[in-house]
């Protein structure tokens, strides 16, 4: 997957699409992420013990990896390619403008 935590990302389908904000987690096996602020959903807890308290709280669920595109700091929203440097290293580039993500 070559999206990862700490992206800056835009959603392109779904709910909440428009939206741009930083990926919190990915799930690489399933090809899912939670991005900050996205696919929120109502989760109903219980009080665990004398400090947690209950009552309902927004979370965050997962969103598929190919509903979102990566902010370019320059572009924009754009897709994610490669290239390697002079020292062998693979990096992400920017399609449109060939920049580093």
């Amino acid at each position: 997957m070559e999206l990862r935590a700490g992206d800056e990302v835009k959603v392109i389908r779904g709910k909440d699409a428009g939206k741009e904000s930083r990926i919190a987690q990915v799930f690489p096996k399933s090809g899912k992420i939670i991005v900050e602020g996205v696919a929120t959903a109502k989760r109903h807890t219980k009080p665990r013990g004398q400090t947690m308290q209950g009552g309902i709280i927004d979370k965050d669920m997962p969103i598929d990896a190919s509903n979102v595109l990566i902010m370019c700091p320059s572009c924009g929203p754009t897709r994610i390619g490669h290239k390697n440097d002079a020292d062998g290293h693979k990096r992400r580039v920017c399609v449109k403008c060939g920049g580093d993500l």
